[in-house]
C-alpha cells in the first residue's frame, strides 16, 4: 500500500517547455455569452429595422394626412354645392313670383290694397323677404347698367350724370345675385349744358379773384 507524503499535493504533469499559467485548468467559455462582435452587429441591425419602421410610419401618416385634407376638401365643396343649388331653386321660386308682385305694387300704388287682398299680398312680401328678397331702385339714384334697365330715355337740365328719372319697375336681388334689374326712365344732362356750366363757373371764380382792390 503506497503512503502519500503529507504537505504536498499531486499537480498535473508540465510538459517541458512550458510555464505554470499552462498548467492552470481554464475556464470554460459560459453559455449564451455571444461574442462582441456579434452584439455590435445585432445593435446595428435593430437599428436598421428601427429606420424602416419609422420611414414607413412617416409615409402612413403622410398618406393620413393627405386623404383627411382631400376628406375636408370633398365635404367644403360638398357644403358649397348644397348652398349654391339651394340658392338657384329660391331663386327660381321668387323668379316665378315676381309677376304677382308687380301687382300688388301696383294694385297698393293705386289705393287698391285693401281688404283680404292687402292681407295675402302682405303675407306673400313677408314671406319673400324671410327668403331673401330685396327690392331695390329708387328715382333719383344715378344709372348703374349692371343693375337698371333703361326702358326710356330723355335729357334734363337739371341732371349732371345719367339719372333714374322713373321706375317702372322695381329690381329684385338675393343678396348679391341680382335676379331682376330695375326697370327704369332715364334722363341725362342737356347737350352743352356742362360746357355752359362750366363756363360760368370758370367766370365766377375770375370775378371772385379779380373782386374790388381796397383802398
Amino acid at each position: 500500500m503506497t503512503e502519500e507524503t503529507p504537505g504536498f499535493e499531486e499537480k498535473p504533469d508540465v510538459p517541458s517547455g512550458a510555464t505554470p499559467d499552462d498548467a492552470e485548468p481554464k475556464a470554460a467559455p459560459q453559455e449564451g455569452a455571444a461574442p462582441a462582435g456579434d452584439a455590435t452587429a445585432q445593435i446595428a441591425g435593430l437599428t436598421a429595422q428601427l429606420d424602416q419602421a419609422r420611414t414607413a410610419l412617416d409615409e402612413r401618416t403622410a398618406d393620413l394626412q393627405r386623404l383627411q385634407a382631400e376628406f375636408q376638401n370633398y365635404r367644403r365643396r360638398v357644403e358649397r354645392d348644397r348652398i349654391t343649388v339651394k340658392e338657384i331653386a329660391v331663386a327660381n321660386l321668387l323668379t316665378e313670383l315676381l309677376p304677382v308682385l308687380d301687382d300688388i305694387g301696383r294694385a297698393r300704388d293705386h289705393g287698391e290694397f285693401v281688404g283680404g287682398f292687402k292681407s295675402v299680398g302682405e303675407s306673400l312680401e313677408t314671406v319673400a323677404a324671410k327668403m331673401g328678397l330685396q327690392q331695390f331702385g329708387k328715382e333719383g339714384e344715378p344709372f348703374d347698367p349692371t343693375i337698371h334697365e333703361a326702358l326710356m330715355h330723355s335729357y334734363a337740365p337739371d341732371v349732371t350724370e345719367t339719372t333714374c328719372v322713373a321706375i317702372l319697375q322695381p329690381g329684385y336681388r338675393i343678396g348679391e345675385r341680382t335676379i331682376r334689374p330695375a326697370r327704369v326712365a332715364v334722363a341725362e344732362p342737356q347737350p352743352g349744358a356742362q360746357t355752359v356750366k362750366a363756363e360760368e363757373d370758370s367766370k365766377a371764380e375770375d370775378d371772385k379773384d379779380n373782386g374790388p382792390e381796397e383802398g
